[in-house]
């Protein structure tokens, strides 16, 4: 990837930069000043919390677990969403006694609840332990096993411990003030056009639209576009798609049903288990998961649905689709589905 950038004419600098004056950014004794523009894409780090004790701790991130050379015995997860459900899983598979711990009253909070009980039973059912609604109180180590006490009273040992509680945004060092940027948020302020200032632009994680890598891409494209005077569509972030990959996968777009209801909209709800469809029903074996559909009722359209299966993630495909482009309720209802497929759970579901 750097020689292709480089023979494209492009010019790697490592270092940390920071800005020094409007569109100015100094990396160590060298100055650069852009005739047109800066772009920040300095992207994120996971989010260490402020557990008495972690600080004290050879506890492993999400970039350590993914470069080890050799798996422990056990491993502690501290945090249900989706990193931790995917990496427990997969360890859980390997042969690692696992345990997740998650503060919230069920892992993927931030998804349905039918997806987070479909998970848990999956996780379960591979032997990991799952602790909901309790936090992490103290953790301590003592001849190699790390343990976590927690709010239950309960405590949780293992050989290792993984902290996939979120991700922080880089943005400390960057001198945002210098480069005539407001630094007083969590996040770098854009707008539709990626823009956070005269002649800066800023993509992907620092922005806090969404941490997915797609979303990076999505708003590059944007930028490249508006920065060689195209005029790009707007970005906007009503239909972005989002995959646990889990067994089974959880698919999702747009607005949860909690988050339709808090934003005020008037809802209907359309619910299909995935093994009473017909594909479902011929898949047997593993074929746990659920197509939910939130509809807006006086627009008739999807503003969200989830779609959580042996290919939750492929099934998003055409839902994603009708919430980009807010495809009629009708004619998702009427339109024709192959059959026996488990996209064609989706017409099950609304008809």
């Amino acid at each position: 990837g750097v020689s292709r950038y480089q023979d494209r004419g492009g010019r790697l600098i490592h270092g940390r930069g920071k800005f020094v004056a409007p569109r100015t950014v100094a990396v160590g004794d060298e100055t650069f000043t852009a005739r047109l523009g800066i772009v920040i894409a300095t992207g994120s780090q996971p989010a260490i919390p402020p557990i008495p004790g972690l600080s004290e701790v050879d506890y492993w991130t999400t970039h350590d677990v993914i470069s080890a050379d050799t798996l422990p015995a056990s491993l502690t997860i501290l945090g249900g969403g989706a990193v931790g459900c995917e990496l427990g899983q997969m360890l859980s598979r390997f042969g690692v006694e696992v345990a997740i711990v998650e503060g919230q009253d069920r892992l993927l909070p931030a998804e349905e609840p039918e997806a987070s009980a479909i998970v848990g039973e999956a996780l379960t059912a591979d032997g990991i332990a799952v602790h909901t609604g309790v936090l992490a109180e103290s953790v301590r180590q003592d001849q190699g096993a790390i343990t976590v006490t927690l709010s239950s009273g309960a405590a949780v040992s293992a050989e290792r411990l993984l902290v996939a509680a979120g991700r922080k945004v880089n943005l400390a060092g960057l001198d945002l003030e210098a480069g005539g940027l407001d630094a007083s948020g969590p996040f770098i302020e854009v707008d539709d056009r990626m823009r956070a200032g005269d002649g800066v632009w800023a993509i992907g994680d620092v922005t806090g639209k969404a941490m997915l890598t797609h979303v990076a891409v999505h708003d590059a494209a944007i930028v490249a576009a508006d920065i060689l005077g195209m005029d790009p569509a707007p970005a906007r972030y009503d239909a972005v798609p989002r995959v646990t990959f889990t067994m089974p996968e959880v698919g999702a777009v747009g607005l949860t049903e909690a988050a339709a209801i808090e934003a005020g909209i008037d809802i209907v709800v359309a619910t299909k288990q995935l093994p009473a469809t017909f594909r479902g029903w011929i898949h047997g074996t593993g074929n746990a998961g659920v197509i939910k559909l939130i509809v807006d009722r006086h627009a008739g359209v999807l503003v969200g649905a989830t779609a959580v299966g042996p290919q939750g993630g492929e099934m998003l495909g055409l839902l994603s689709l009708a919430v980009h482009a807010k495809v009629p309720h009708d004619d998702l209802r009427t339109m024709i589905y192959a059959f026996p497929t488990f996209h064609g759970a989706i017409g099950e579901a609304i008809g």
